[in-house]
């Protein structure tokens, strides 16, 4: 176990040294354009322009570009030439918002993923099965802003339940922070829910036709502990290592849509602001967070499962 974790957590500095190489090359030496009016933004004047070409190092040989970018992230050092801040800081004061959002989220689209996907397939080829399956074929392909957009008319508006929009700090107010985020919560559980449950339907269909399950039967066992203690258990495994990484990807801003139609002023609304405003240094340390979330919820997922099942630590 222990050899299998030094193995990937050094695939994972190895991974993570890669992303710092493509993103600087990405945002630094994309041909067609001075990376030193991107960062400085298209209103820059001459001498701002001359002032981030030496402040990031853009008349040194790339190594030392490079190596002077990756200070700047690293460190905290990145400021925005369109809004004039730090981008660390504002990403610090984005990232609680994002957060809960996240963890609401990924509770509600887990639990109900697994519910909804264990109804499906215990039930499946009934009446059940294909209200279901058409409640989340409906929900993969509608739209975050268009859910959004109805929850807020619905629940905000027309009956004025919900606040409709901001973000509350839990230190605040605990009930304010739960009340202002449960309409985000539901608004990108939706996409989420749907999928999951089809996954883990396919997944469970295909477990219960195996030897270990069917050995289980022929020994007396009910057939709900078949079904959970074997079929689920088994089943789960997809399942855990999509939230991981869905989980880590809202985390680094995958929210967009949501958090600007709420206005929750996390992580990825202020991608989204930056985008717009073409500000390239928010965007770079955004794109490189995002990356590295991904990459270490991977690594410990894969660590997890390798300290639940011995055949993983095998193979890896």
């Amino acid at each position: 176990m222990g050899r299998f974790a030094v193995r990937r957590v050094a695939s994972m500095v190895l991974v993570l040294f890669a992303i710092t190489v493509l993103t600087f090359l990405i945002f630094q030496k994309i041909p067609n354009g001075d990376p030193a009016l991107r960062l400085a933004g298209r209103t820059a004047s001459p001498e701002n322009i001359a002032s981030v070409r030496h402040t990031w190092g853009l008349d040194r040989p790339i190594w030392d570009q490079y190596l002077i970018t990756m200070q700047k992230v690293f460190t905290g050092s990145v400021i925005s030439y369109t809004q004039r801040i730090n981008v660390i800081d504002q990403i610090r004061r984005g990232l609680p918002a994002t957060v809960s959002l996240a963890v609401g989220a990924g509770v509600i689209w887990l639990f109900w993923g697994i519910v909804l996907g264990m109804v499906s397939a215990v039930k499946a080829g009934r009446f059940s099965d294909r209200a279901l399956a058409v409640l989340s074929l409906t929900g993969i392909s509608t739209p975050v802003f268009v859910v959004g957009a109805i929850l807020l008319y619905v629940l905000a508006f027309l009956l004025p339940i919900f606040p409709n929009g901001g973000y509350v700090p839990i230190t605040q107010d605990p009930f304010q922070w739960f009340w202002h985020l449960v309409l985000p919560w539901l608004t990108l559980s939706v996409l989420f829910i749907g999928f999951y449950s089809r996954v883990l339907r396919s997944t469970m269909l295909d477990t219960m036709g195996d030897d270990y399950v069917r050995t289980a039967r022929a020994k007396g066992l009910s057939e709900r502990r078949v079904l959970v203690r074997h079929v689920l258990r088994t089943s789960l495994i997809p399942i855990v290592s999509l939230w991981g990484l869905d989980f880590a990807a809202v985390i680094g801003g995958g929210a967009i849509i949501t958090e600007t139609v709420f206005n929750l002023q996390g992580v990825g609304q202020y991608a989204a602001q930056s985008i717009q405003s073409l500000d390239v240094p928010p965007v770079l340390v955004i794109v490189m967070f995002a990356a590295f979330a991904v990459v270490l919820l991977a690594a410990l997922i894969d660590i997890l499962y390798a300290y639940l099942d011995p055949r993983i630590r095998l193979s890896g």
